[in-house]
């Protein structure tokens, strides 16, 4: 006799079920203020193998260095998005690249984009930022300096020119492990 696997018995959870319905590669609606841009990359395990089931939110400011609010009836960006990896751990989305945001001290942080990064296997979580490498002022942001200098760069998404793309992995273990920050 043969038991059907019960719900502690099975691998989860199951990001496409749950989250489907929030899923968008469009973080910025076309005609949101700001200039266009398109990050691409791979969740990558620790031997650099593609993972295909996990999920990444993205939370952003928009070009005037404001997160969305509830009551702002100005438009509809959100600054908000959730983009599943396919098969090969790959995951693309465009936006609006975001504007400094204030820092609690008062001072301005750099333009980023805030990661948290779901997936099989993780009981918690992991948040992490994207920054862009073309950005002047990530030499002087606070959480940056805070990063060793030998591992900023798990941080900085990389312009490919032929792709017309920022490029940025997540590497969840490893050599190139990105840097994770605790919530």
């Amino acid at each position: 006799m043969t038991l059907p696997v019960t719900g502690s018995q099975t691998v989860g959870p199951f990001f496409r079920i749950g989250m489907a319905p929030l899923f968008r590669q469009e973080v910025a609606p076309a005609g949101t203020p700001g200039e266009r841009v398109t990050v691409q990359g791979r969740v990558l395990d620790g031997d650099g193998a593609g993972i295909p089931d996990a999920t990444i939110e993205i939370w952003q400011a928009d070009t005037r260095g404001r997160y969305a609010d509830a009551g702002d009836k100005e438009g509809s960006f959100r600054g908000f998005g959730r983009v599943p990896t396919n098969e090969k751990g790959e995951f693309r989305f465009t936006t609006i690249r975001p504007g400094a945001v204030p820092a609690p001290d008062g001072s301005l942080q750099a333009p980023h984009l805030v990661v948290i990064v779901f997936m099989r296997g993780l009981l918690r979580h992991l948040l992490t930022r994207i920054y862009f490498a073309d950005e002047a002022a990530n030499e002087s942001d606070a959480i940056l300096k805070l990063v060793p200098a030998d591992r900023r760069h798990t941080l900085i998404a990389a312009r490919n020119e032929s792709e017309a793309a920022f490029e940025w992995n997540v590497h969840m273990q490893g050599e190139s492990e990105t840097v994770f920050f605790e919530a």
